[in-house]
C-alpha cells in the first residue's frame, strides 16, 4: 500500500453496489470533448442493458472514444455522465459519475417496453372481415 493515496480505503456506493440491470436496446448518442476542448464529437449508439449505475453500449466503432463522455437516450432531454469501465470490441461498459435516480430509469425501461418491437413492424391498415379496408 506504499504507492496507494489516502483515497484507497475511502468507500463509494458507485463502486460496490450492485444495481438491478434492465435490458433494454435503446438507441441513444454518446458526446465527448475532443482533446484541447476544440469541439464536441457525437456518436451514435445502442444501450443494451441500463442500471442506476451503469450501462452497456454498442457503437459502431470504439476505435478514438475517449474514456468519459455523456450518454444521451433518444426521447429523454438528460444527460448522463459516463466513465469507462471496460471495451470488448465495440461493446462498452459505463459506470455513471453520479447515479440515475429510480424515476429516470424507470422512464427508459418503461418507454422500452411500450415501444418495444412494435417501432421495426410495418402498420397494417384497418381491415374488415372481408379484406375491404377501413378508413379512419
Amino acid at each position: 500500500m506504499e504507492n496507494a493515496t489516502h483515497l484507497a480505503g475511502v468507500r463509494s456506493e458507485m463502486y460496490e453496489r450492485k444495481w438491478e440491470r434492465f435490458y433494454v436496446r435503446r438507441p441513444a448518442k454518446v458526446m465527448s470533448v475532443r482533446p484541447g476542448l476544440t469541439g464536441i464529437t457525437i456518436r451514435s449508439c445502442e444501450v443494451v442493458d441500463i442500471s442506476q449505475g451503469g450501462a452497456a453500449i454498442e457503437l459502431t466503432t470504439a476505435i478514438g472514444l475517449s474514456s468519459h463522455y455523456y450518454l444521451q437516450i433518444v426521447g429523454l432531454a438528460d444527460r448522463i455522465g459516463c466513465a469507462e469501465a471496460y471495451r470488448n470490441g465495440n461493446r462498452v461498459g459505463v459506470k455513471f459519475i453520479a447515479p440515475i435516480s429510480e424515476h429516470m430509469l424507470h422512464r427508459i425501461v418503461r418507454a422500452d417496453f411500450m415501444l418495444g418491437d412494435a417501432v421495426n413492424t410495418p402498420l397494417k391498415p384497418f381491415q374488415n372481415g372481408n379484406g375491404a379496408r377501413l378508413g379512419r
